[in-house]
């Protein structure tokens, strides 16, 4: 069955409209309990079909920035597909996941037009990461000129970019404690301030709870090592808070 559109969103906390994508995927499970719900929580507006011909009649109704799409379709060709789209719709972000990895597949599709081809299966933060990459190169926006050693906020607040270009899509909480490091850059957030940006703002019955935002900071840490092979430029006050620094450190 074709999954019903989700109700439209809401511009976000910064007045940005959230990244229209379409996800053509066949597989119903994998389109509804994985795909929608993962890029939805890293702050994407899904619009979900099955079909290729459901994509091609939701085109002209509907604004859409990306599209993601799989090869094998049940009505029609993933390649001729993305060719199709590339000519038709030559601003529309084009990202291919399949379950075909072999170099030739690869090569058909991005030299059909696709701006990226990912290999099932896929974690979901690299996808988004990936779409949200593929936004920015597309129309250069939020920091494209920014120095080669910074590390870049996209103006809305889900990805992070390392010097190296390398993008890292951000939950909706890392999303809040990232954002209030970067509104404070290169000065100290206190560790109660950035509690308070956690969504649900954790407190027990002696008042803050840090161990959430600790454990949320470890991982974020790792994220970053583990998806751009820098080091997040996060320096901790003991005690006190964090200072999030925007250029790269040097050796």
């Amino acid at each position: 069955m074709t999954a019903p559109p989700p109700a439209a969103s809401a511009p976000d906390a910064t007045g940005q409209d959230a990244l229209r994508v379409a996800l053509l995927e066949d597989d119903d499970v994998l389109r509804e309990r994985v795909l929608v719900p993962g890029l939805r929580r890293h702050g994407l507006d899904v619009r979900a079909v099955r079909t290729a011909a459901g994509l091609l009649a939701a085109l002209p109704a509907e604004r859409f920035d990306l599209v993601i799409l799989d090869i094998g379709l049940p009505d029609g060709d993933g390649f001729s597909l993305t060719q199709t789209l590339q000519a038709e719709h030559p601003a529309l972000g084009i990202v291919i996941l399949s379950g075909r990895g072999a170099p030739p597949d690869r090569l058909r599709g991005l030299n059909g037009g696709a701006d990226a081809y990912l290999v099932k299966p896929v974690e979901i933060d690299i996808l988004a990461a990936t779409v949200f990459s593929v936004i920015r190169r597309l129309h250069r926006g939020g920091g494209a000129d920014a120095p080669r050693d910074a590390w870049h906020l996209q103006a809305d607040g889900w990805c992070l970019f390392a010097p190296n270009g390398r993008s890292i899509a951000l939950t909706g909480s890392e999303r809040q404690v990232v954002g209030s490091l970067w509104g404070q850059r290169g000065r100290l957030v206190t560790r109660e301030a950035l509690v308070d940006a956690i969504p649900g703002r954790p407190r027990d019955e002696r008042g803050i709870d840090t161990h959430r935002l600790d454990v949320l900071l470890h991982r974020l840490r790792r994220k970053v090592l583990e998806r751009t092979g820098l080091a997040l430029p996060l320096d901790p006050v003991r005690g006190v808070g964090y200072v999030l620094h925007a250029r790269a450190k040097a050796e």
